[in-house]
C-alpha cells in the first residue's frame, strides 16, 4: 500500500503537470491547453472509425465488383 501511494504521489508532482508546463511554455492559459487534448482525443477516435468505415465500404465495393477467376474456363 506504501508503495502504490508512493508512486500516485510521484504521479501527480510530475506527470499530471503536463498540461500547466506546456501552458506555461507557449504563454496560454491552462483551460486552452486541456481543452485542446480532449478535443483532439475526440476528433482522433473519431476519425479513425470513420477512416475504418470507409475502407470498410470500398474493400466490400471493390469485392462486389471485381470477382477472382480461377481459370480462363470460368467466363
Amino acid at each position: 500500500m506504501y508503495r502504490s501511494n508512493r508512486l500516485r504521489i510521484f504521479f501527480e508532482r510530475n506527470g499530471f503537470a503536463v498540461s500547466t508546463r506546456i501552458a506555461e511554455l507557449l504563454g496560454m492559459k491552462v483551460k486552452s491547453v486541456r481543452l485542446f487534448f480532449i478535443y483532439a482525443s475526440f476528433t482522433t477516435l473519431i476519425g479513425g472509425f470513420i477512416v475504418y468505415l470507409i475502407l470498410a465500404f470500398w474493400l466490400k465495393l471493390k469485392d462486389l465488383i471485381y470477382t477472382k477467376r480461377t481459370s480462363v474456363f470460368d467466363l
